[in-house]
C-alpha cells in the first residue's frame, strides 16, 4: 500500500521514494547523458581527457559535421535499415503465426513446441555455433545472415507475448469469420493480426531498440566491410587515425546514431508498456 495523506494526496513517505527514483536516474542517466553531450560538444583539444566539465568553446556543428560526412555514417545507416526492417518483418510474421498455433491447440507436443520456442527467453544464444552454421550454409558476413540471427534470437519474445494476448481474444470471432467462409489464411489476416496491434508495436520497438546498437553479434556474424552496420561502422571508424582519440567525433557520433531510436521510444513508450502488459498478463 502506498502511504498517502487523508485527502489522497501522496504522503511523506511516498515523496521519499520519489525522489530517490529521481536522484538514481539521475545518477545512472544523467551523469552519462551529460558527459557523452558536452564532449561532443568540445573542441579537440579540451576532449583528450573527457570530463564533466561543460565545453570551453562550444562547436557542435563542427564536430557533428566531421561525424556525419567523414564517418561514413550514411552507408551504416542505410546497412542497419537492411537488417533490421527485415529482422521486424519476420519476427512479427513468424511470431504471431506460430501464437496463434500455441494459444489456440492443446496438447503434449503442443506444449512442448511452445516451450522449446519461448526457451530462447533464458538460454543465451551460442555465438561459436552461429557462427559456424553460417559458414556452413554460406551466409557468414552478409545481410541474410545477420536477419536469420536476429530473427532468431527475438522469435521468442514475440512469441511469448503474442501467445498471452491471443489467449484473451475470444474464439467466437474466428468462428463468425470460418462461418462466413473465410479460411485459415484470410482468419488470420483479417482477425488476428488486427487484434495484435498493441504487442506488435510493442515486439517492432524492442527488436528495433536492441538491433540497433547490437555490436557483439553484429561483429562476429558480418564482421565488418561494406556491410557493416551503425555500431560496427563506429568501432572501424574509432579505431582509424581519424578518430584515434579524437573523442568529441565519437561522442558526437554517438549522440548523431542514438536520435532515431530515441525518438522512437519517446514516441512509443506508451504501447511499449501497454503491449508489455496486454501479453504477460492475459
Amino acid at each position: 500500500m502506498t502511504a498517502r495523506s487523508p485527502r489522497g494526496r501522496p504522503g511523506r513517505a511516498e515523496w521519499v521514494r520519489r525522489g530517490v527514483v529521481v536522484g538514481l536516474a539521475a545518477v545512472l542517466v544523467g551523469v552519462p547523458s551529460w558527459l557523452v553531450l558536452v564532449t561532443s560538444a568540445k573542441p579537440q583539444a579540451e576532449a583528450v581527457t573527457p570530463n564533466l566539465d561543460p565545453p570551453g568553446a562550444w562547436q557542435p556543428g563542427e564536430n557533428y559535421g566531421d561525424a556525419l560526412s567523414e564517418g561514413q555514417m550514411v552507408r551504416g545507416l542505410v546497412n542497419s535499415l537492411l537488417v533490421i526492417v527485415p529482422s521486424v518483418v519476420l519476427v512479427l510474421l513468424l511470431g504471431a503465426g506460430a501464437a496463434w498455433v500455441f494459444a489456440r491447440r492443446r496438447g503434449r507436443l503442443v506444449a512442448a513446441a511452445y516451450a522449446v520456442c519461448v526457451s530462447g527467453l533464458l538460454l543465451p544464444p551460442a555465438i561459436i555455433t552461429i557462427v559456424l552454421q553460417l559458414r556452413q550454409l554460406g551466409l557468414a558476413g552478409t545481410r541474410p545472415g545477420m536477419i536469420a540471427v536476429y530473427t532468431a534470437m527475438y522469435l521468442s519474445t514475440s512469441i511469448f507475448f503474442m501467445t498471452g494476448f491471443i489467449r484473451a481474444i475470444p474464439t467466437e470471432l474466428e468462428e463468425a469469420a470460418r462461418i462466413d467462409g473465410a479460411g485459415p489464411a484470410r482468419v488470420f489476416v483479417r482477425v488476428i493480426l488486427p487484434l495484435l496491434r498493441p504487442v506488435i508495436a510493442t515486439a517492432t520497438i524492442m527488436v528495433m531498440l536492441y538491433a540497433w546498437s547490437d555490436v557483439f553479434y553484429a561483429f562476429f556474424v558480418l564482421g565488418g566491410g561494406d556491410a557493416a552496420t551503425l555500431p560496427i561502422n563506429l568501432y572501424q571508424v574509432a579505431s582509424a587515425q581519424l578518430y584515434l582519440n579524437n573523442w568529441h567525433l565519437i561522442f558526437a557520433y554517438v549522440v548523431l546514431m542514438s536520435l532515431p531510436m530515441i525518438a522512437v521510444f519517446l514516441v512509443a513508450q506508451r504501447r511499449i508498456v501497454s503491449g508489455i502488459t496486454s501479453g504477460a498478463v492475459k
